[in-house]
Protein backbone atom coordinates (compact mmCIF):
# COMPACT_ATOMS: atom_id res chain seq x y z
CA UNK A 1 0.00 0.00 0.00
CA UNK A 2 1.24 3.54 -0.88
CA UNK A 3 1.63 5.80 2.31
CA UNK A 4 0.00 8.38 1.26
CA UNK A 5 -3.00 6.30 0.63
CA UNK A 6 -2.19 5.18 4.12
CA UNK A 7 -1.77 8.57 5.92
CA UNK A 8 -5.32 9.12 6.81
CA UNK A 9 -6.09 6.50 8.61
CA UNK A 10 -2.84 6.46 10.63
CA UNK A 11 -3.95 10.07 11.56
CA UNK A 12 -7.14 8.77 12.57
CA UNK A 13 -5.74 6.09 14.31
CA UNK A 14 -3.42 8.66 16.73
CA UNK A 15 -6.25 11.04 16.81
CA UNK A 16 -8.35 8.31 18.17
CA UNK A 17 -6.09 6.72 20.52
CA UNK A 18 -3.69 9.88 21.72
CA UNK A 19 -0.77 8.39 20.16
CA UNK A 20 2.24 10.78 19.24
CA UNK A 21 3.44 10.23 15.50
CA UNK A 22 6.88 11.78 17.13
CA UNK A 23 6.96 8.68 19.52
CA UNK A 24 5.88 6.16 16.38
CA UNK A 25 9.27 7.69 14.31
CA UNK A 26 11.32 7.59 17.20
CA UNK A 27 10.66 3.88 17.40
CA UNK A 28 10.95 3.73 13.64
CA UNK A 29 14.38 4.74 13.82
CA UNK A 30 15.15 2.62 16.84
CA UNK A 31 14.47 -0.06 15.13
CA UNK A 32 16.23 0.83 11.82
CA UNK A 33 19.78 1.04 13.59
CA UNK A 34 19.11 -2.57 14.26
CA UNK A 35 18.17 -4.27 10.89
CA UNK A 36 18.75 -4.57 7.75
CA UNK A 37 17.08 -4.41 4.87
CA UNK A 38 14.72 -7.39 4.30
CA UNK A 39 14.90 -9.50 0.95
CA UNK A 40 11.05 -9.07 -0.57
CA UNK A 41 11.81 -11.48 -2.88
CA UNK A 42 11.32 -14.02 -0.38
CA UNK A 43 7.63 -12.80 -0.32
CA UNK A 44 7.07 -14.19 -3.93
CA UNK A 45 5.43 -17.50 -3.09
CA UNK A 46 2.58 -15.35 -1.30
CA UNK A 47 1.40 -14.04 -5.05
CA UNK A 48 -1.38 -16.43 -5.87
CA UNK A 49 -1.79 -18.01 -2.83
CA UNK A 50 -4.60 -18.45 0.10
CA UNK A 51 -2.99 -17.25 3.23
CA UNK A 52 -4.33 -18.07 6.36
CA UNK A 53 -4.11 -14.73 8.75
CA UNK A 54 -4.58 -16.49 12.34
CA UNK A 55 -5.79 -14.41 15.15
CA UNK A 56 -4.88 -15.10 18.52
CA UNK A 57 -8.34 -15.75 20.04
CA UNK A 58 -9.80 -18.77 21.57
CA UNK A 59 -11.49 -20.03 18.72
CA UNK A 60 -7.57 -20.81 16.75
CA UNK A 61 -7.42 -24.33 18.18
CA UNK A 62 -11.02 -25.44 16.71
CA UNK A 63 -10.51 -23.43 13.75
CA UNK A 64 -6.36 -24.37 13.25
CA UNK A 65 -8.04 -27.09 10.58
CA UNK A 66 -8.18 -23.63 8.21
CA UNK A 67 -4.68 -22.66 8.92
CA UNK A 68 -3.50 -26.08 7.95
CA UNK A 69 -5.30 -26.44 4.77
CA UNK A 70 -4.19 -22.72 3.71
CA UNK A 71 -0.95 -22.45 0.71
CA UNK A 72 0.75 -20.42 3.76
CA UNK A 73 0.11 -19.14 7.37
CA UNK A 74 0.99 -15.88 8.67
CA UNK A 75 0.38 -15.90 12.40
CA UNK A 76 -0.29 -12.37 14.51
CA UNK A 77 1.76 -12.69 17.98
CA UNK A 78 0.45 -15.49 20.00
CA UNK A 79 -1.33 -17.57 17.49
CA UNK A 80 2.22 -18.60 16.16
CA UNK A 81 2.69 -20.53 19.37
CA UNK A 82 -0.90 -22.10 19.77
CA UNK A 83 -0.45 -23.72 15.74
CA UNK A 84 3.22 -24.37 16.54
CA UNK A 85 2.15 -26.29 19.69
CA UNK A 86 -0.83 -27.98 17.36
CA UNK A 87 1.60 -29.16 14.68
CA UNK A 88 0.78 -26.70 12.02
CA UNK A 89 3.97 -24.60 10.74
CA UNK A 90 3.68 -21.03 10.53
CA UNK A 91 5.21 -18.93 7.01
CA UNK A 92 5.25 -15.41 8.88
CA UNK A 93 4.60 -14.29 12.66
CA UNK A 94 3.58 -10.46 12.94
CA UNK A 95 4.38 -8.73 16.19
CA UNK A 96 5.37 -6.21 18.66
CA UNK A 97 6.72 -8.34 20.54
CA UNK A 98 4.36 -7.89 23.72
CA UNK A 99 3.98 -11.55 24.12
CA UNK A 100 6.07 -14.54 23.53
CA UNK A 101 8.71 -13.01 22.10
CA UNK A 102 10.76 -16.16 22.81
CA UNK A 103 8.30 -17.75 19.97
CA UNK A 104 9.96 -14.81 17.12
CA UNK A 105 13.88 -15.73 18.70
CA UNK A 106 12.31 -19.45 17.86
CA UNK A 107 11.22 -18.74 14.88
CA UNK A 108 13.94 -16.29 12.73
CA UNK A 109 16.84 -18.74 14.51
CA UNK A 110 14.94 -21.44 12.23
CA UNK A 111 15.04 -19.05 8.90
CA UNK A 112 11.41 -18.08 9.35
CA UNK A 113 10.55 -14.21 8.65
CA UNK A 114 9.19 -12.62 11.50
CA UNK A 115 8.02 -9.03 11.03
CA UNK A 116 8.49 -6.77 13.53
CA UNK A 117 6.69 -3.89 14.55
CA UNK A 118 8.15 -0.53 16.43
CA UNK A 119 5.50 2.23 17.89
CA UNK A 120 5.72 4.55 20.23
CA UNK A 121 5.55 2.65 23.70
CA UNK A 122 7.80 -0.77 22.44
CA UNK A 123 11.10 0.63 22.00
CA UNK A 124 12.17 -0.77 25.51
CA UNK A 125 10.80 -4.47 23.72
CA UNK A 126 12.29 -3.61 20.35
CA UNK A 127 15.62 -2.91 22.05
CA UNK A 128 15.68 -6.04 24.00
CA UNK A 129 14.63 -8.81 21.61
CA UNK A 130 15.63 -7.40 18.20
CA UNK A 131 19.33 -8.00 18.99
CA UNK A 132 18.01 -11.86 20.03
CA UNK A 133 16.72 -12.34 16.48
CA UNK A 134 18.23 -14.01 13.32
CA UNK A 135 18.67 -10.64 11.56
CA UNK A 136 18.17 -11.91 7.82
CA UNK A 137 14.79 -13.00 9.18
CA UNK A 138 13.69 -10.07 10.51
CA UNK A 139 11.24 -7.98 8.51
CA UNK A 140 10.88 -4.67 10.34
CA UNK A 141 7.67 -2.13 9.82
CA UNK A 142 6.28 0.83 11.11
CA UNK A 143 2.93 2.41 11.02
CA UNK A 144 4.24 5.67 10.88
CA UNK A 145 6.29 6.41 7.61
CA UNK A 146 8.54 4.06 6.21
CA UNK A 147 12.59 5.16 6.40
CA UNK A 148 15.34 2.75 5.62
CA UNK A 149 15.20 -0.42 6.26
CA UNK A 150 11.73 -0.32 8.11
CA UNK A 151 8.46 -0.73 5.56
CA UNK A 152 5.05 0.14 6.33
CA UNK A 153 2.42 -2.69 3.97
CA UNK A 154 -0.67 -1.05 6.40
CA UNK A 155 -2.85 -2.02 9.48
CA UNK A 156 -2.49 -1.34 12.82
CA UNK A 157 -3.20 -4.68 15.30
CA UNK A 158 -0.71 -7.95 14.36
CA UNK A 159 -3.83 -9.71 13.15
CA UNK A 160 -4.55 -6.85 10.17
CA UNK A 161 -0.84 -5.89 9.57
CA UNK A 162 -0.32 -9.76 8.37
CA UNK A 163 -3.78 -9.16 6.21
CA UNK A 164 -2.48 -5.97 4.58
CA UNK A 165 1.13 -7.86 4.05
CA UNK A 166 -0.16 -10.56 2.54
CA UNK A 167 -2.63 -8.22 0.18
CA UNK A 168 1.01 -6.15 -0.45
CA UNK A 169 2.30 -9.95 -2.02
CA UNK A 170 -0.38 -10.57 -3.90
CA UNK A 171 -2.48 -13.38 -1.88
CA UNK A 172 -5.01 -14.65 -4.48
CA UNK A 173 -7.45 -15.66 -0.95
CA UNK A 174 -7.46 -14.80 3.23
CA UNK A 175 -8.79 -16.71 5.28
CA UNK A 176 -8.98 -15.46 8.74
CA UNK A 177 -8.92 -18.68 11.88
CA UNK A 178 -8.72 -17.58 15.31
CA UNK A 179 -10.37 -14.44 14.65
CA UNK A 180 -12.93 -13.55 17.92
CA UNK A 181 -14.14 -9.71 17.71
CA UNK A 182 -16.45 -10.27 20.63
CA UNK A 183 -14.37 -12.36 22.84
CA UNK A 184 -15.36 -11.12 26.67
CA UNK A 185 -12.14 -11.46 28.25
CA UNK A 186 -10.60 -8.70 26.33
CA UNK A 187 -10.04 -5.48 27.85
CA UNK A 188 -11.58 -2.08 26.74
CA UNK A 189 -8.20 -1.13 25.05
CA UNK A 190 -7.92 -4.69 23.35
CA UNK A 191 -11.55 -4.07 22.47
CA UNK A 192 -11.04 -0.76 21.00
CA UNK A 193 -7.84 -2.10 18.73
CA UNK A 194 -10.19 -4.69 17.60
CA UNK A 195 -13.28 -2.31 16.66
CA UNK A 196 -10.29 -0.76 14.22
CA UNK A 197 -9.31 -3.95 12.88
CA UNK A 198 -12.98 -5.17 12.23
CA UNK A 199 -12.35 -1.49 10.04
CA UNK A 200 -9.21 -2.13 8.72
CA UNK A 201 -10.62 -5.75 7.34
CA UNK A 202 -13.26 -4.04 5.88
CA UNK A 203 -11.66 -1.59 4.05
CA UNK A 204 -9.03 -4.51 2.76
CA UNK A 205 -11.72 -6.77 1.14
CA UNK A 206 -13.16 -3.67 -0.70
CA UNK A 207 -9.93 -2.66 -1.88
CA UNK A 208 -9.48 -6.31 -2.51
CA UNK A 209 -13.11 -6.75 -4.13
CA UNK A 210 -13.12 -10.11 -1.78
CA UNK A 211 -15.45 -11.09 1.06
CA UNK A 212 -13.68 -12.22 4.36
CA UNK A 213 -15.90 -14.44 6.07
CA UNK A 214 -14.94 -13.49 9.38
CA UNK A 215 -16.71 -9.67 8.56
CA UNK A 216 -19.81 -11.79 7.60
CA UNK A 217 -23.09 -10.67 9.42
CA UNK A 218 -20.91 -7.41 10.51
CA UNK A 219 -20.20 -5.57 7.93
CA UNK A 220 -23.32 -3.23 8.71
CA UNK A 221 -22.16 -2.23 11.73
CA UNK A 222 -18.52 -1.44 11.08
CA UNK A 223 -17.42 2.25 10.21
CA UNK A 224 -14.87 1.90 7.06
CA UNK A 225 -11.60 3.83 8.07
Amino acid sequence: MDYRTWIPVYERILADFGYSRVADERARDTLATLVEPFDESRFDPVAGATVAVAGAGPSLVEESGVAADADLVFAASTAAKTLRENGIDVDLMVTDLDKTPATARTLTRGGVPVAVHAHGDNVPAVEEWVPRLDGDHVVPTTQAEPRGPVANYGGFTDGDRAAFLADAFGAARLQFPGWDFDDPSLDATKRRKLIWAERLLAWLERRRDERFAVLDGRRGDVELP
